[in-house]
């Protein structure tokens, strides 16, 4: 038996849309699949988690979700194509409010909290380290990789190396991989 969902088993999830070679552990754990889109050539490893609120989870072609990767949070998560987080990676676009003014954890009714939301954005060609956070409202525009262990809070720009915490630019990073792309294409694998 396969580590990873059947078609059949797909279907039964309820996803909101699903393309074709997705490979979903069945150790994964998926929630709100109803606002959940997965492109093609899409593979989530053990003990992930995604968690959809009303934004949804939007994830586009040839993307890896390592195991243990969390991907949470009311507002919409959008992965782009060729986009990957690696073991650890906790991607939010909901986080409380920890300055001490509101209470705080899902248990409390919402009116003694102050939970920020905010869509999140991973673009195309964008890697994330492994044990990385991205907090919600975070933009990774095309090509951003971040290093490991990596607090991600503000936007970072295209084809940037980013690392530390806070998160700050390093380097330029490659486009190389542009040109694989397009090789891709060329071949009809894109």
């Amino acid at each position: 038996m396969s580590s990873h969902m059947s078609d059949a088993e797909l279907g039964v999830l309820g996803l909101a849309s699903c393309g074709h070679n997705v490979l979903i552990s069945r150790k994964a754990s998926i929630y709100g699949a109803g606002r959940i889109h997965i492109g093609n050539n899409v593979r989530i490893d053990d003990f992930s988690i995604l968690s959809a609120g009303d934004g949804g989870i939007h994830i586009g072609n040839y993307v890896h979700i390592a195991s243990y990767a969390s991907v949470v949070g009311r507002e919409k998560i959008q992965m782009s194509d060729f986009s990957g987080i690696s073991s650890r990676v906790c991607v939010y676009s909901s986080s409380d409010d920890y300055s001490g003014n509101a209470l705080t954890n899902p248990t409390v009714p919402p009116d003694y909290t102050a939970v920020r939301h905010a869509p999140v954005l991973l673009g195309r060609h964008t890697i994330v380290g492994a044990g990385s956070v991205i907090l919600p409202g975070v933009i990774l525009h095309d090509g951003v990789a971040i290093g490991a262990l990596a607090l991600v809070t503000h936007d970072c720009a295209e084809f940037g190396v980013y690392a530390g915490v806070p998160a700050r630019r390093i380097s330029a990073r490659s486009r190389h991989l542009l040109i694989l792309e397009s090789q891709m294409a060329a071949q009809g694998k894109v």
